[in-house]
């Protein structure tokens, strides 16, 4: 049996049982009654010993805190490495980690998500699992559905990057490109699902896509228990809210005394949550409470309407203009006292680089907008100069090296004979 003990819903608080409803809850209809997953936390305490016993090989070593019920499907995700990070510190002014989620199976840390979503699905009977996605979630769904042997179709903006359109069609997923914004691509996602009987990993749809994620902040918890925040980019929220829901469980169950600030980084062209929870922290909000005002497909938050198209930002896995789990991030933020920033384009390519150089971790421009938004947030007192700073790197650069050619110097040109070399190297 697994720890759940029910599935509430954020806007209007109904509770449910597990097994009562799939995705949303049906007092709203389409995707606007997010729910979330509740735990027992008598039994956690009572598991969370042998949880804690020994070396964290992969997100598995949770299981008894987790909501799969049988033999979850195993790839490899988690476990990563949190990297002390002193040249990027000294040169940011904090005293830096970097949790290198780089490494995850398939490259991102959606890998998290998609295990435990992939092990329902597998453990339900679903013979399909489906996503909409701007590049990570997709490859990471396809990846695990292959290991599960499960057919997997994506849907995504048919402008994605090209390396992160091959690698879901690698791993054997049907990929369909939808004339649109990601927002589009979800919508037609939930539509096409839910007529052909798919099962829906999407943010927001699916209560259990954030769970896997709670165990990055498991793992931050163990691993910089005295960690003053957590920097960590935003898109559609869901990783952010995962991540501090696992901190904050961890510390409502004794294992770190108080769980770091939350820094949450959106890119200047792309800025749904940031301006969400900026307008909610400054007492402009259209309406009140955080719960009932979740972003919905066809529901554009506050910022969200100046935005009518895609390529805003080079940062295409933050590049969402309906952020679906914008509530979750927003309360995130606020829970844990922290802050949201936005960064530009330029220097989202300086931290990229500046990660790259410093810290030898070839992030993608979305992993380099948690550095761009530290550095803002010191330069604005937000982040004090050597407090001890959490930069979640999510995903790989080589999913996007087009981006990071726009980061780096050309390649210099030089015969066999070593002409053209410069006298200054």
């Amino acid at each position: 049996m697994t720890p759940v003990e029910a599935l509430v819903c954020e806007r209007c608080g109904r509770r449910y049982a597990p097994d009562a409803v799939e995705y949303t809850c049906p007092d709203h209809g389409g995707v606007a009654g997010v729910l979330d997953v509740r735990y027992d936390y008598d039994a956690l305490g009572d598991e969370l010993d042998g949880a804690l016993d020994g070396p964290t090989d992969d997100l598995w070593t949770y299981e008894p805190l987790l909501p799969v019920d049988g033999e979850p499907v195993r790839l490899g995700a988690g476990g990563t490495d949190l990297l002390s990070a002193p040249a990027l510190g000294d040169a940011l002014g904090v005293d830096a980690l970097v949790k290198n989620e780089t490494t995850n199976p398939t490259g991102s840390n959606k890998d998290r998500g998609s295990a435990v979503v992939v092990s329902r699905a597998r453990q339900a009977g679903h013979d399909t699992v489906a996503c909409a996605s701007t590049g990570n979630a997709a490859a990471s769904l396809a990846g695990y559905a292959a290991r599960a042997d499960l057919d997997c179709r994506i849907f995504v903006p048919a402008d994605l990057p090209e390396a992160k359109a091959v690698q879901p069609r690698l791993y054997g997923a049907t990929v369909l490109g939808v004339d649109g914004t990601y927002a589009d691509a979800y919508e037609l996602c939930r539509e096409v699902s839910a007529d052909r009987g798919w099962y829906n990993r999407n943010a927001a749809m699916n209560p259990y896509a954030v769970e896997g994620k709670r165990t990055l902040g498991f793992e931050l918890a163990e691993g910089a228990p005295d960690a003053d925040w957590v920097a960590m980019p935003m898109g559609n929220g869901c990783s952010l809210a995962g991540a501090w829901k696992g901190l904050r469980e961890f510390e409502r169950l004794g294992v770190v005394d108080d769980a770091p600030r939350m820094l949450g980084v959106q890119a200047e062209g792309a800025t749904a949550i940031h301006d969400r929870f900026v307008a909610e922290r400054d007492g402009v909000a259209a309406d009140g409470g955080a719960d009932s005002t979740d972003t919905a497909a066809g529901e554009r938050g506050p910022g969200a309407e100046r935005r009518d198209g895609v390529g805003d930002t080079t940062a295409d896995s933050i590049d969402v203009s309906v952020p679906h789990n914008a509530g979750k991030a927003c309360r995130a933020l606020r829970e844990s006292g922290g802050d949201a920033v936005a960064v530009s384009d330029g220097a989202i390519r300086d931290a990229q680089r500046l990660l790259g150089e410093c810290e030898g971790v070839f992030a993608e421009p979305a992993s380099a907008a948690a550095v761009a938004g530290v550095r803002a947030a010191v330069e604005r007192g937000t982040i004090a100069p050597g407090e001890r700073v959490v930069v979640v790197a999510t995903g790989t650069g080589l999913k996007d090296s087009a981006s990071a050619r726009e980061a780096v110097d050309d390649v210099i040109s030089v015969d066999a004979a070593g002409e053209g070399l410069p006298e200054d190297l």
